[in-house]
């Protein structure tokens, strides 16, 4: 057989296996992704029906509540004469149902019912103008009647009628606020129900698209099949949408179909191209050659004529082997060096990705476990910038060479295999072992090098001041890839120097949940409507004598996805990723816009409290926003005070001070937030320009007790020596507010004056304390008559 014969022969199977294996293969990759994509699609719909869903249904309640709050059902409700509440009155309150609806063609529909099951008022937008309640709503009246709750919500779904979103509420007549239990058989319930327009369209479109009903129902579901997707529409109410079994297959037989025409056509063309390349190049030349040497041989030609085909021929292997043997060396040179950190010596990032790749396929086959340690060196920048990059450099040094010895010692003694320890970058390290955790190997490594730092760390007979953070990770119950196992030890880390530095922690679920939180809370805040979800509050701040003046205003943020998520959670997170200037421009135009209402409520000389990030002073464009906010809505720039946390004072900036001073100039009032948080020190009160100090909850905690007032009082005294205001945080009882009073404190805030309030409940917390003054008026002047 002939060298062209045998390559055909040799050729044609592995080309044509080769395409069909890789056809395979791209089938079974492309059908998972298919299936994967028609999976996370199937689970998008159903998402944003449930969207949709809780949309309808905070649209019905924020019309039951704009309804309630109006004064149509009040003056229906408390109007005696039943044939003018009937006619002039009822159509008062058909308008306002009708104002409220956005969409003129949506179903929508109010009662008024008075227990035990009168029906005084019914009115629905709909085409019959003598429709009454349907029985079903009756129905569902009747069982709010008879439970004990005050407030419900249901989705009313009777076969023969288009399902409706019900809200049922009970409302004090007197107060029209939400009863007290024991009230509620002389309460009044308003029921709306909408129809949710937007979610049956859509239910309808998927279950047109999916050949498969949209099942309802107030059980929970569970996910049929691998093609199915569940939802939970609300507190007992849940969804699931099953595609038919043969939705997913008519989208595969079409791939299968092109996979194997190509694999047929692809294996054809690359037989005849490769076919002619090697009779070109290889077989050709060979044969040429073997004929000369043929010929030689035989005595048919006396030399080999020349031909490059004759040097690599007869010089090949001793060429190849000299080859081999300069191109091995060189090798081993430039890895060496690419694979090895030059400043300790040890490995670098890159060698560590691909040994600890190969670790873990290891570990993989075998059967066991890897361990990876994280380590971060806390301080050392200070150190470095301190003492200068020599002694930073043979800081690292000489911890590479430390660390490098525990590791051999520990594998040794415990028989383990060799360790991988390598500098993942300036001041990160990271040690690899096929260990299992529970052995005490981990802990004991973990706690050797924490020992180092035990008494500071000594480099050239002199401790520095660093620690070192350890972040634990394991494969495979922590992680199944290396980027993740690197990704989960590094976020124990950072639990571990968050939890005081010269600690390790473990990787954790827990742990994972949170750093998802933090990227779901990232996503949000990118993405939100400020005026659809911020909201602020206030909390007054009292004087001595009780007189409210001023309002700090508190930002509270309630997420349709995250429900209300706190500021303490939020407000890092935006100032880590940037959006805390988005924040903090609503929060200021936000409260400029509200201060005319608590200066009706409290006097025209009360002080209006924003705090603002304190990275927010770094940008140029905070002192124009201020200003700009107080001339839009009229305010005197000297009631409002800017209230920064008391750490920000230690890093206070050439860019920061020049901001300040801009607005104190302007006329701006600087207030020094939760002092004695932090970095406190009696620097700042001296040196930071600022007309009122905030002294911390905590600090007023430990500061509030006998043993304790004369510090309070020294505290108090050298702020008045500055010309500053001391206002008390965390003011919950009378003793409290009895020994900041007689240490000197000028202002008092706290849940014993008042809990933050929405501007509506402002309002009536401050006709609460009018009432109460007057009261009390009363009985003084009563006991002066009597005396």
């Amino acid at each position: 057989m002939t060298l062209g014969k045998r390559a055909l022969a040799l050729i044609f199977p592995v080309v044509l296996a080769g395409y069909v294996l890789a056809a395979s293969l791209i089938y079974y990759v492309q059908s998972s992704s298919i299936a994967g994509l028609e999976r996370a699609r199937l689970w998008q719909q159903i998402g944003m029906l449930t969207a949709v869903f809780q949309n309808d249904v905070m649209q019905n309640r924020s019309f039951l509540y704009s309804l309630v709050e109006g004064g149509a059902v009040r003056l229906f409700v408390n109007e005696p004469n039943a044939d003018y509440r009937r006619m002039a009155l009822g159509v008062r309150l058909q308008q306002s149902i009708t104002s409220l609806s956005e969409d003129r063609k949506r179903f929508i529909s109010a009662a008024i019912i008075r227990p035990p099951l009168t029906v005084d008022y019914y009115f629905e937008d709909s085409d019959d103008p003598f429709a009454e309640i349907t029985p079903q709503q009756l129905e569902l009246i009747r069982h709010t009647i008879d439970s004990p709750r005050l407030s419900s919500w249901t989705y009313l779904d009777t076969p023969g009628i288009e399902p409706l979103i019900v809200h049922s509420e009970f409302i004090d007549p007197v107060t029209f606020n939400r009863p007290v239990a024991s009230a509620k058989a002389e309460s009044i319930l308003v029921q709306t129900a909408v129809r949710p327009k937007a979610f049956l369209e859509l239910k309808r479109a998927l279950e047109k698209e999916y050949g498969a009903t949209v099942e309802i129902a107030r059980h929970q579901f569970l996910a049929q099949g691998g093609l199915s997707a569940t939802a939970t529409l609300g507190p007992s109410l849940f969804a699931r949408l099953t595609p038919q079994p043969g939705f997913l297959e008519e989208r595969l037989s079409t791939l299968r179909m092109l996979l194997a025409l190509g694999a047929i056509a692809l294996s054809l063309c690359t037989i005849v191209l490769v076919l002619v390349l090697v009779r070109r190049y290889i077989t050709n030349p060979i044969a040429r050659l073997d004929r000369q040497l043929t010929e030689v041989m035989t005595g048919n030609r006396s030399a080999l004529p020349d031909m490059d085909e004759i040097g690599e021929i007869g010089r090949l292997s001793v060429n190849v082997k000299r080859l081999h043997d300069q191109s091995m060396h060189s090798f081993d040179l430039v890895q060496n060096a690419s694979w090895t950190d030059t400043l300790t010596g040890i490995s670098n990032r890159e060698y560590f990705n691909i040994r600890s790749t190969q670790l873990l396929e290891e570990a993989a086959e075998a059967g066991i476990g890897c361990t990876l340690l994280f380590i971060d060196v806390d301080n050392f920048k200070f150190v470095n910038d301190k003492h200068g990059h020599k002694i930073g450099d043979e800081l690292l040094k000489t911890l590479a060479d430390r660390i490098s010895a525990i590791v051999a010692r520990i594998v040794v003694e415990r028989q383990l295999p060799a360790g991988l320890f390598a500098r993942l970058s300036g001041d990160e390290f990271a040690i690899m072992l096929r260990c299992q955790p529970g052995a005490g190997t981990i802990t004991e490594l973990s706690g050797d090098i924490l020992a180092l730092f035990a008494e500071g760390f000594e480099v050239l007979d002199k401790a520095y001041p660093v620690t070192a953070s350890i972040g634990i990770a394991v494969y495979p119950e922590d992680a199944r890839t290396l980027p993740e196992l690197i990704a989960n030890a590094d976020a124990a880390m950072y639990q571990a120097k968050s939890q005081g530095k010269n600690g390790s922690a473990r990787y954790s679920r827990s742990l994972h949940e949170k750093r998802n939180r933090r990227r779901r809370i990232e996503e949000e805040l990118r993405i939100l409507n400020a005026d659809e979800q911020f909201h602020l509050v206030y909390m007054p701040i009292v004087n001595g004598q009780g007189k409210v003046t001023g309002c700090e205003a508190l930002l509270r943020w309630t997420s349709p996805v995250l429900g209300n998520v706190t500021p303490d959670e939020f407000i890092p997170i935006a100032e880590t990723t940037g959006l805390f200037s988005k924040i903090d421009w609503w929060v200021i135009n936000r409260a400029m816009a509200d201060y005319s209402h608590v200066r009706k409520l409290f006097g025209a000389e009360t002080i209006l409290c924003i705090n603002i990030s304190s990275a927010e002073l770094y940008t140029k464009s905070i002192s124009d926003h201020f200003c700009d906010c107080a001339d839009r809505h009229g305010v005197d720039a000297r009631l409002i005070e800017i209230e920064l946390t008391e750490t920000f004072a230690v890093k206070l900036g050439e860019q920061s001070r020049r901001n300040i001073e801009i607005l104190r100039a302007k006329g701006f009032r600087i207030s020094i937030d939760d002092f004695g948080a932090g970095y406190t020190s009696v620097q700042q009160i001296i040196e930071y320009p600022a007309e009122t100090i905030k002294l911390d909850r905590e600090l007023v905690e430990s500061l509030t007790r006998s043993a304790a007032l004369p510090t309070l009082r020294a505290l108090i005294a050298l702020c008045h020596a500055q010309d500053m205001s001391v206002i008390a945080e965390g003011v919950d009882t009378p003793e409290k507010m009895s020994l900041l009073a007689a240490a000197g404190c000028d202002l008092y805030q706290g849940y014993l004056i008042s809990r933050p309030l929405s501007l509506d409940d402002l309002g009536v917390w401050a006709m609460q304390r009018l009432l109460d003054t007057a009261r009390e008026t009363m009985r003084s002047a009563e006991r002066r008559a009597q005396g």
